[in-house]
């Protein structure tokens, strides 16, 4: 992946329990625009986030253009976290390549449009099914529990997508 535009809820979600970090399990680069940092306002997510920003490099930036093609193409209201993480799919979309540009939100609407433009999506849950398959040090059980923590801080899922996500980084 090119690059991977992570939103506010699941910067909310993986920062509440202390694991931003997982983030670095995608190869690419890391994109959190400015207008969705300003978004994770709850403590203690916003404090790691800002954390993780300050050690980690991770991209701000979303191209001009394809903001501007963003609100007008999809439609999404300017200024919004939504029209910076569409921008960044439209910018970075690849017709041969589905996986060049990857956003990681829990909003329905965000993944829906994303992929219809061409890009991967993914939840927090995928990210630390992701970094459970990809990391050596993250063992299946830690993975579950960070799911856990997850589910019991906020980002609270029905009994099937629990247990799907569980299942998931337990294969």
């Amino acid at each position: 992946m090119s690059r991977i535009y992570v939103g506010p809820t699941s910067l909310y979600a993986l920062g509440q329990v202390g694991e931003l970090d997982l983030l670095k399990s995608f190869d690419g680069r890391l994109v959190v625009p400015e207008i969705v940092e300003a978004q994770v306002t709850t403590e203690p997510a916003r404090s790691a986030l800002a954390s993780f920003l300050d050690e980690t490099d991770v991209s701000t930036a979303v191209p001009d253009t394809a903001h501007e093609r963003a609100v007008e193409v999809v439609g999404i209201d300017e200024g919004t976290h939504e029209a910076s993480m569409l921008a960044g799919v439209i910018a970075h979309a690849d017709p041969n390549d589905r996986h060049a540009v990857a956003v990681v939100s829990e909003d329905r609407r965000v993944r829906r449009i994303a992929e219809g433009l061409g890009g991967a999506v993914t939840s927090c849950f995928g990210v630390v099914a992701r970094a459970a398959a990809e990391d050596k040090y993250l063992s299946r059980s830690q993975a579950r529990r960070i799911v856990r923590r997850i589910d019991a801080n906020g980002i609270q899922m029905t009994g099937e997508m629990r247990s799907q996500a569980v299942g998931a980084v337990g294969e």
